[in-house]
């Protein structure tokens, strides 16, 4: 007769008390933080469609990626994946490894980014303020590869946004994104807007969107914004979950494949979108309204306003919503200098057309193939 128990306790008593404050932490900075403000976008008012920008950019690490990388942290600390010492990685493009650099020194943690080196150089200077280390790779398909080793040779945890974002966020409520914006929409006009447009770099974003639409029972509809080469649009306009591109030069969205996260059954359009055009309408943002954004804000904007356009042509009233992602000061070496364009290849003029002419008249008729 073995002399072994019959049961086994794994309970850590210093582990588990750890793991509570670290929660306490994270939540407490949630509190700390207001909402981020839904700005107007100036249209002429005789169209009867109002435009809205969530400005994701007020938040503490100055990006949409806060929010994720909350809940990423919260997830992998309940989920019992993360303890005290623990190196905390990530794959990433940048604005989410600065947010997660910002929460992993607030809990005591070493972290490790690894990241494309064409990642903006304003974006790796964030990540080391916070005390993270960047770990950049010359082949940005070997990001996750490359997240998992340095895991497991230091005993740590590759936090898998890639995988972990659609599941992390609780997509019924709980002051995630989808629930702030109606709340802050209640009072205007068009309460309910026609359509909420977001790019897909993890596919958490418009997977919280996406499900808290059905779950509310809203007639809203989703758009996703996709950069040109990026797998999600061909993935989705094929139903091909294994559907490839090429790294984006939009950084925050766009991949060069389906990412686990995405979930395109609750995507009611895809637009494919020039990275030109990104560019042009980040830099139109600036012109309207004096405020700078990266050029992720510009794919979502180039989106919006074709849907716009096409409810002034219908004579259809409403709204929209997107998102501004980030700021503009994260990308004055790259989207904002002429000289990095030039060597890039990019042609903004037909795009600026496309946009001075809706800015005017609403018409997108004439534009640019996408």
């Amino acid at each position: 007769m073995s002399d072994r128990p019959a049961q086994l306790d794994r309970c850590d008593e210093a582990g588990r008390a750890w793991v509570e404050r670290a929660v306490a932490l994270v939540e407490a900075d949630a509190r700390r933080s207001a909402d981020t403000h839904l700005l107007v976008y100036p249209l002429p008012p005789e169209w009867g469609v109002q435009l809205y920008l969530k400005d994701e950019s007020t938040h503490p690490t100055g990006s949409l990626k806060h929010r994720l990388a909350r809940s990423l942290f919260l997830h992998a600390l309940c989920s019992g994946w993360i303890g005290a010492g623990s190196t905390v990685v990530e794959a990433s493009s940048g604005s989410t490894a600065v947010s997660e650099a910002y929460f992993a020194r607030m809990l005591g943690l070493p972290f490790v980014a690894v990241m494309p080196a064409s990642t903006s150089p304003e974006k790796i200077a964030l990540i080391e303020f916070h005390g993270g280390r960047c770990h950049l790779v010359a082949d940005a398909g070997t990001v996750y590869d490359e997240a998992r080793r340095i895991a497991t040779e230091t005993g740590g945890h590759y936090l898998d946004q890639f995988t972990h974002a659609e599941r992390a966020t609780d997509w019924r409520g709980n002051n995630n994104i989808a629930e702030s914006v109606f709340e802050q929409l209640a009072a205007e006009e068009h309460p309910v807007p026609d359509w909420v447009v977001v790019g897909a770099g993890t596919g958490g974003t418009s997977a919280t969107i996406g499900r808290y639409l059905r779950y509310r029972r809203l007639p809203t509809r989703l758009a996703v914004v996709d950069p040109e080469g990026s797998a999600f649009f061909p993935g989705w306009r094929d139903g091909d979950p294994a559907a490839t591109g090429r790294p984006s030069r939009i950084e925050g969205i766009g991949r060069p494949r389906v990412e686990p996260s995405f979930v395109p059954t609750i995507v009611d359009r895809m637009f494919c979108v020039p990275d030109a055009a990104s560019v042009a309408a980040m830099r139109h943002l600036e012109v309207a309204t004096g405020r700078r954004a990266g050029g992720s804000t510009g794919t979502n904007l180039w989106g919006a306003f074709q849907l716009v356009a096409e409810m002034v042509a219908a004579g259809r009233r409403g709204s929209v919503v997107t998102l501004l992602c980030d700021g503009g000061e994260r990308y004055a070496h790259t989207y904002y200098s002429d000289a990095w364009l030039a060597h890039q290849g990019m042609d903004l003029d037909p795009y600026r057309r496309t946009l001075e002419r809706f800015a005017v008249s609403g018409d997108w008729s004439h534009s640019e193939p996408v």
